[in-house]
């Protein structure tokens, strides 16, 4: 596979020392497999979250109402759903790369048929496409990184793979601000092109061929669907996935209109507290992905699930800007606790099932649900009651989520290792 050299030594190998401090958390041989997932997904992530916050003005400006507006980001969550499950199992028989370059092209193509799109029609249509790329890429990403882990360390990986997700969530929004700003809103669907691009780039050049993917559970015979559907493990992981991903929709969808209303906030501030949760999330993978291969994981993702519903449940309590910038804060708090606990978890059942990919698309199916089901329940509790209610809404997932886990989780499985 080829390599960059910087003064005489791997890039791979300074990159991963940099992360790790030096220790072997991923084997030498698939340090670059490691290192060319991580930079793909970070400019694959940011080239999304470049547009995505962008979405609802354009969809205004071609004559969208607020139903087509959900419609437009539904549609994207709707294909995820259906297919995840299809394309991550596949991947387990098939090998990961063909699936991981083929969503990383329909990106890339979809972010140029945004530019030409002119009606409301047509944006619905690409981001139902859009979200059969992405259930091609994310969960058979995971389940990559979940195989070339070594036993021990899957808190560790997982959360330094995660920096790349939570870095990309963080700056893409504010790029996609300033390009709009200083260009114009077709510059932002080209530079989501270019940035696709990149990561395909880098996966067809840098990923071994599909003959040569030397993963742990390749070859394995498939085990049953029931077989997951019974597994209280699984189940209770994809529930506290499932919860902590609905409350971001919910701050996501209402957090700008809650900061707009309610306290005349600017739109710069208002960004501040949509990003300020992921960031949080983000700084924390690395310490507490070490720390979920050293100490209880149910205690870890219990403590972080409590943070969470009670982050959902501050805003309600709410006076100034400072006490949102508190109420994200904890929230991201939560999340960064209890996340890179649920991750490891799932990268120890998959490697259980021998059925990685099947197992990281039953969370990714948690995180598409999640996001659909959040902000729909919270648009209810606006419209029926209050603005200010759609909070406590997500508390109340956040909560029942987090109660399921403990109630359902294994209790000498995966607590230590």
């Amino acid at each position: 596979m080829p390599e960059f050299y910087l003064g005489g030594k791997k890039f791979s190998q300074l990159m991963v020392k940099l992360f790790n401090n030096g220790k072997d958390i991923i084997p030498s041989d698939h340090k670059g497999i490691f290192l060319t997932l991580f930079f793909a997904i970070f400019t694959t992530v940011t080239g999304v979250g470049i547009v995505v916050p962008l979405l609802p003005v354009y969809a205004r400006d071609l004559g969208a109402t607020g139903i087509y507006v959900g419609m437009i980001f539904g549609s994207f969550s709707i294909s995820r759903i259906f297919l995840l499950p299809l394309f991550g199992r596949l991947s387990d028989k098939k090998g990961r790369k063909p699936f991981i370059v083929t969503g990383l092209f329909v990106y890339t193509l979809i972010s140029i048929a945004f530019v030409f799109s002119k009606n409301v029609e047509t944006l619905i249509i690409l981001r139902f496409i859009q979200g059969a790329g992405s259930a091609m890429i994310m969960p058979v990403v995971q389940a990559y990184v979940g195989e070339i882990t070594p036993e021990g360390q899957e808190g560790y990986a997982m959360g330094l793979f995660n920096l790349s997700m939570f870095l990309s969530l963080s700056l893409g929004p504010l790029m996609g601000g300033v390009i709009k700003d200083i260009f114009s809103l077709e510059a932002a669907f080209i530079c989501m092109g270019l940035f696709s691009a990149i990561g395909l780039l880098l996966c067809i050049f840098f990923l071994p061929a599909t003959s040569r993917e030397n993963v742990k559970n390749k070859g394995h015979e498939i085990i049953p669907w029931s077989n997951f559907l019974k597994d209280r493990g699984i189940i209770s992981i994809f529930l506290v996935r499932y919860a902590y991903t609905a409350c971001i929709g919910v701050i996501w969808c209402f957090l700008p209109l809650f900061a707009d209303t309610e306290f005349n906030l600017s739109g710069s501030l208002t960004g501040v507290l949509v990003t300020l949760g992921v960031f949080v999330s983000g700084l924390l993978q690395l310490p507490m992905g070490y720390a979920a291969d050293r100490i209880n994981k149910n205690m870890m993702i219990v403590a972080g699930g409590t943070l969470s519903a009670i982050g959902m449940l501050l805003p309600f309590f709410a006076s100034s800007f400072y006490d949102l910038v508190i109420a994200v804060s904890v929230f991201g708090l939560g999340g960064g606790i209890s996340m890179p606990a649920v991750m490891a978890y799932a990268v120890k059942k998959g490697d259980e099932k021998k059925a990685m990919g099947t197992v990281m698309s039953i969370m990714t199916v948690g995180h598409s649900l999640g996001m659909l089901t959040g902000s729909m329940a919270a648009g209810f509790a606006m419209d029926f009651l209050s603005l200010r209610l759609a909070f406590p809404c997500g508390m109340v997932i956040m909560a029942a989520g987090t109660f399921a886990f403990l109630v359902l989780a294994d209790k000498k499985s995966f607590v230590k290792k």
